[in-house]
């Protein structure tokens, strides 16, 4: 009994030194006046006040105020818009030249990387599903103040066939010389082929701490050695995958542009086709028979 109330008067006093630090933890207010306000529903702007608490909107409205020591920024009649999201972005790509992949390596990528971050952010936009690359430290360092930067959805490295979109292999160089090469090592381009291999790097790339998964499943722009008009991975391989997918509560996203290919990838239950500029009408039909959502 004597050690149940020390454990009791423990909780309790610890109970107290919680509250005592919250209640000094100052409450920070920033007051935007004289905005025109698109809140992101109605398509009437609305004139007024923006309150914002520890980095947070608390309110918007005509007569909203703020407290004395609040910094007030005036808008001076300019509007005010919801943060952005841009559903298909490289953060670790976007400013990168394509040389760079062909003879650079993860630093120069990791430098360029931190000044789109805050870049991005400064563009008006505070999401981005982050679709291809090893986004995963600038994630961390933003989410944890070090950077400034976006929200971010990461989806890691992309899944490539051999020979695929993001297989910067030079040609001399063979799997049987290099299984996994410089990139895959680095968790920036993932090459694998069969039904074990690409489960086995899917699984690989959740681990990191993915959101969904990128795959190419066609050819593109920017490949090396595979036309635009080509279709990767076989029907089985990108059902693991998706299967993967499904089994972490997420979903693939593929890079593809043509008809066979895409309809290929709505079989297989992938959710979102990025690019598709090449699809009819008979793909636009059997996507939206499927129900997905793609973009």
């Amino acid at each position: 009994m004597k050690k149940l109330k020390i454990n009791i008067w423990s909780i309790v006093l610890m109970t107290f030194l919680s509250g005592l630090t919250n209640a000094q933890t100052p409450v920070k207010q920033t007051l935007i006046t004289n905005a025109k306000i698109f809140n992101g529903v109605d398509e009437k702007l609305i004139d007024g006040n923006i309150l914002i608490e520890n980095n947070l909107i608390k309110e918007i409205g005509p007569s909203v105020q703020a407290s004395s020591n609040a910094e007030i920024i005036d808008a001076a009649g300019k509007t005010v818009i919801p943060g952005l999201t841009d559903v298909h972005w490289h953060m670790t790509m976007a400013e990168v030249p394509q040389v760079t992949i062909l003879t650079g390596d993860v630093y120069e990528i990791a430098a360029r990387a931190v000044p789109t971050a805050e870049r991005t952010l400064m563009r008006g936009f505070t999401t981005v599903r982050d679709i291809g690359g090893n986004s995963f430290a600038i994630k961390k360092l933003i989410d944890s103040g070090v950077i400034l930067g976006p929200r971010m959805l990461v989806a890691g490295p992309p899944i490539s066939q051999t020979g695929g979109h993001y297989d910067y292999r030079l040609p001399n160089v063979t799997p049987s010389d290099d299984p996994i090469d410089y990139w895959g090592r680095n968790s920036f381009f993932v090459v694998a082929d069969g039904v074990p291999e690409v489960q086995r790097r899917a699984r690989e790339i959740f681990k990191m701490g993915a959101s969904q998964l990128k795959i190419a499943a066609g050819g593109g722009v920017a490949s090396i050695f595979d036309p635009l008009d080509v279709r990767q991975y076989s029907l089985d391989e990108m059902k693991a995958i998706v299967d993967v997918a499904k089994s972490y509560n997420s979903y693939v996203a593929a890079h593809i542009f043509t008809d066979e290919a895409v309809q290929m990838a709505v079989e297989a239950g992938i959710k979102t086709i990025e690019h598709g500029m090449l699809i009819h009408r008979e793909t636009l039909e059997m996507m939206k028979e499927h129900g997905g959502v793609y973009g």
